[in-house]
């Protein structure tokens, strides 16, 4: 196979003064060709106009000790060797016109001479494969008696370096386990997706949605993503997090997209709005099928122009930022309905991953338990063990096709938390194992849990959070959870509440039902904007 040659014609290291003592210095370019085990056929030397004496001294003496090799001299002229950008698309241009054939002829790229800016985009163009070949470097002798000097050739192609792909893979599988959290998964279906993920997260900028049932770990692994994406230095701004769940009518576009002062009543300062604060990091938005259509209108040019209109502007504003979406819900479902825009639902599915219910996850039991030991433990600075007989009778519970495991790992988590409380000095027991089955189970008979998209308990939850909800009382709950759903389902606050009280209007002179209701839900400081799932923008009486 014959040899071909790509680089530039050294302007300073290919120079030497005329006469015989010329051969005693180090020439890269003409060194190249008195290799004993390198023969050149053809060299695409670059030069430009103003060196064209040194450029056909090169060649001469390239005729001399190498007769074979043919040389093609590339005309680059460029106003500013060091100006990348000048410089990347002469060179890119060039490599175009190169005529190789592949059957026949291996190229290897110089990357010794000309500017560091040359050699960068060499390397690039290479990389690429825009440059079909390899990276050729050579050096000078130890001593300077005249010798041709060293070369190597460098193949990057990284995964034929055992050493460094060795390297890569540890890199890959401490990724991964950091996705996990961790935890000694076991199954297949689930590592296989933290191994597909890890690639996506550390190579792509593109969005990532994550599907799945409420309580299945999407905003953990969210922050997960955030945190490797920072320890690779992908992203040096912040991790901003939003449920689109809290955002509602009027309230919603000001809060992604930021308001001037004066844009509306109330409106006293100006706001960047999430997406601007995010610049330069991740915006998680948790829940993205609750946005209304305009917000979705919004985001969708967000994503792809990188700018958007905040609320009474005149002058758009930019924002770098990744996007992360979460959701529970089947968005093509919704794009069927009228409720979710397919063009959006285009640019979130190019990386979709699914992240199963736990009671699909049943091998995942036991290492999913210790986690959460170890989680109470550091939380509590409380030493927290279980006994063997308790720790096996938890998990043949938990493993039995009867746990249902409704709140997936918000149950597991609350489980362990409630063992290790009430445990004597930490060492949880049996006592304390059948304690929470008999409790696990009511809860999962009972009324107040997720059954789908509108369960009441996961919108309980988004409202108030985790820790408020375990606070009520179960009479709150059931009763609370009823209402969000009527205020979920009506389009104003009116309408929500003459469905709530319709029994009692007839027995009443005063029928203001809609104040009745605002006074309900600021109880549990709650307002009908921030739990209705009205579009936004239509009044809410």
């Amino acid at each position: 196979m014959r040899t071909v040659v790509f680089g530039f014609l050294g302007t300073q290291l290919d120079s030497a003064p005329p006469g015989p003592k010329r051969w005693e210095r180090w020439r890269p370019t003409v060194d190249l060709c008195r290799q004993d085990d390198l023969v050149v056929d053809r060299l695409e030397l670059l030069s430009d106009a103003r060196h064209a004496d040194l450029a056909r001294q090169v060649e001469a003496d390239l005729r001399s000790v190498s007769p074979e090799t043919e040389v093609r001299h590339r005309a680059v002229d460029l106003d500013d060797p060091w100006d990348f950008e000048e410089v990347y698309a002469a060179l890119h241009d060039l490599a175009r016109t190169l005529s190789l054939d592949p059957d026949e002829e291996r190229l290897l790229v110089h990357i010794t001479t000309g500017t560091h800016v040359a050699q960068i985009c060499l390397f690039l163009l290479t990389e690429s494969r825009h440059l079909p070949g390899r990276l050729l470097q050579t050096s000078p002798p130890k001593r300077a008696d005249g010798r041709p000097g060293r070369y190597s050739i460098i193949d990057l192609d990284l995964s034929r370096y055992d050493r460094l792909a060795a390297r890569f893979e540890d890199e890959h599988r401490e990724s991964t386990a950091f996705l996990k959290a961790g935890i000694e998964t076991r199954s297949a279906a689930f590592n296989r997706t933290m191994d597909r993920l890890e690639r996506i997260a550390t190579r792509s900028r593109a969005p990532i949605l994550l599907t799945g049932p409420t309580g299945a770990g999407k905003s953990a692994l969210a922050r997960r993503i955030y945190e490797l994406r920072r320890s690779r230095r992908l992203v040096d701004g912040p991790l901003v997090e939003v449920n689109c769940a809290t955002l509602r009518g009027e309230q919603a576009m000001p809060a992604l997209f930021g308001h001037t002062k004066g844009a509306f009543t109330g409106a006293t300062t100006a706001r960047a709005g999430l997406l601007k604060s995010a610049d330069r990091g991740v915006l998680f938005l948790d829940e993205i099928a609750e946005l209304g259509a305009d917000e979705q209108a919004m985001l969708l040019r967000a994503i792809e122009e990188r700018r958007f209109l905040p609320v009474g502007a005149d002058r758009e504003v930019e924002s770098e930022f990744q996007l992360l979406a979460g959701t529970n819900r089947d968005l093509g479902a919704a794009v069927r309905d009228g409720r979710f825009r397919e063009d959006l639902l285009a640019r979130l599915d190019l990386w979709t991953f699914d992240l199963p219910a736990l009671r699909d996850r049943r091998e995942d039991l036991a290492p999913n338990l210790e986690y959460e030991l170890r989680r109470v433990a550091e939380e509590s600075g409380r030493r927290i063990t279980m006994n063997r007989e308790a720790r096996d009778a938890f998990l043949r519970f938990a493993a039995d096709p009867t746990a249902t495991w409704d709140r997936n790992f918000r149950d597991l988590n609350a489980a362990v938390t409630r063992m290790a409380t009430l445990a004597t000095s930490g060492r949880i027991g049996s006592g304390e194992v059948d304690e929470e089955i008999l409790r696990l189970r009511a809860s999962w008979r009972s009324g107040v849990r997720p059954a789908g998209d509108d369960d009441g308990e996961a919108r309980l939850r988004d409202a108030l959070g985790d820790d408020r909800v375990e606070a009520l009382d179960r009479f709150d709950r059931v009763q609370l959870a009823d209402v969000l759903h009527v205020c979920a389902e009506s389009a104003t606050l009116s309408e929500a509440g003459r469905t709530l009280f319709a029994a009692s209007r007839a027995r009443r002179r005063s029928r203001n039902d809609a104040d009745r209701l605002r006074k309900y839900l600021a109880r549990f400081g709650l307002s009908f904007e921030a739990v209705s799932s009205r579009p936004a923008g239509r009044p809410a009486d």
